[in-house]
């Protein structure tokens, strides 16, 4: 118990602290100044320290959770969680849906993003589902978004790479650039969320005659 109130503290600190940022934030946003470099590096600063809060969150909840508690009694959860899914496509693709945009990266890969999709994959395969492995694969990457301008949030800025840093050596070998394809693709929509697909790099055409023969995006499937 007396590690469970410790945790408890620190989840609130954690909590606290990364809410304190946004004060940063919100007295800029009442100065009335524009989209300065200021404001970009508060931006920053405020989603690091969510993100490590996130991290960390995630790691103490694991730690106090009684192993096969009420697993029998647990309710069957739809498809579509607050984080995202796993399913299994036709001619053995994989298609992994995470409910938020691909997160901005300047410089290293988001590891709260690839904790994201191993989790997902875990739960997947928790429940009874078995993960395809590609010797030679190809990655999808749809971005859903109705953001109508991302300026500073360009192709090259997006942490897409936290993605190939989740599935190397669990659905492909190794991501170097003769095992692993990759394409990253954007759909005007209003459901903010991205859609990974990994298929085997052979089925290349018929996947993509697929989104072409439907007028384009994961919404085709």
């Amino acid at each position: 118990m007396s590690d469970l109130k410790t945790c408890a503290a620190q989840m609130q600190k954690l909590i606290g602290d990364a809410f304190s940022k946004t004060g940063g934030l919100v007295a800029l946003a009442n100065s009335g100044q524009e989209n300065t470099e200021k404001i970009q590096r508060v931006l920053e600063q405020t989603m690091e320290e969510f993100e490590r809060a996130t991290m960390t969150l995630r790691t103490l909840c694991e730690r106090n959770r009684l192993p096969n508690a009420g697993t029998s009694r647990r309710p069957v959860l739809p498809k579509r969680e607050v984080t995202g899914y796993v399913e299994s496509l036709n001619y053995g693709w994989l298609h992994i849906c995470v409910n938020t945009l691909l997160p901005s990266c300047r410089y290293l890969a988001p590891v709260w993003f690839s904790d994201t999709i191993i989790r997902l994959l875990d739960d997947y395969e928790s429940g009874g589902s078995v993960l395809p492995y590609y010797r030679q694969a190809l990655m999808v990457i749809d971005e859903h978004s109705d953001v109508p301008k991302r300026g500073v949030y360009d192709q090259d800025n997006k942490g897409w790479k936290a993605i190939s840093n989740a599935v190397k050596g669990r659905l492909i070998p190794d991501d170097d650039q003769y095992t692993l394809g990759i394409a990253l693709l954007s759909t005007r929509s209003g459901e903010n969320t991205c859609h990974i697909t990994l298929l085997d790099r052979a089925d290349a055409a018929d996947f993509f005659s697929c989104i072409g023969s439907n007028g384009g995006g994961f919404a085709a499937f």
